[in-house]
């Protein structure tokens, strides 16, 4: 199913965007995420990075984010943790399978090599908007984005009302994306 969600997008992008289409490389890309339990930094992250992008750098307006992670791929290097996180009062993997971010909004801020990026995150089913800084810097066969933002779990209905749990979680995300050629 995934794969043929992926296939749709790149057929629809590759049709009817302009700008330069990348795939993003799941074995090259990192998707981390960092919170506090009883005080302790637990650092976190997930696999299965499919979607596209579209970067145009002379026109940003029509650049677009559409990646998402598999939910049950999260790895905090203890398994009894990572089973108890993809349950109905973590992530629900069941019922939902992907973390999705789209945007909606790609800027420069003055600087030629740094921008920000809103768009819609979906955990659990539930969207939300967000913006953040990142990096853009091309590498041999595509570009690499780099960049980092805070959310607060309980945004998204995870981890419930857990008094030792950190409301904030920092996700940091290296993706590298691999030029696709027409």
């Amino acid at each position: 199913m995934r794969y043929i969600l992926s296939l749709f997008i790149l057929i629809s992008f590759s049709e009817n965007g302009k700008g330069q289409n990348y795939l993003p490389m799941d074995n090259k890309s990192s998707v981390n995420f960092f919170i506090k339990n009883v005080g302790i930094s637990v650092k976190g992250g997930f696999k299965g990075l499919q979607g596209l992008i579209r970067y145009q750098e002379s026109d940003l307006s029509s650049s677009l984010f559409d990646v998402f992670v598999d939910a049950s791929t999260i790895n905090t290097g203890i398994n009894a943790r990572d089973n108890h996180l993809k349950k109905a009062d973590y992530f629900d993997v069941q019922k939902f399978g992907t973390i999705r971010f789209t945007s909606s909004l790609v800027i420069n801020t003055g600087d030629p090599d740094f921008y920000t990026v809103t768009g819609t995150l979906i955990i659990k089913g539930i969207k939300k908007e967000i913006s953040f800084p990142f990096t853009i810097t091309p590498v041999k066969e595509g570009m690499v984005f780099a960049g980092s933002f805070t959310l607060n779990r309980r945004d998204f209905s995870v981890g419930g009302s857990s008094l030792f749990l950190s409301d904030d979680v920092k996700v940091t995300l290296s993706i590298f994306a691999k030029k696709i050629t027409p």
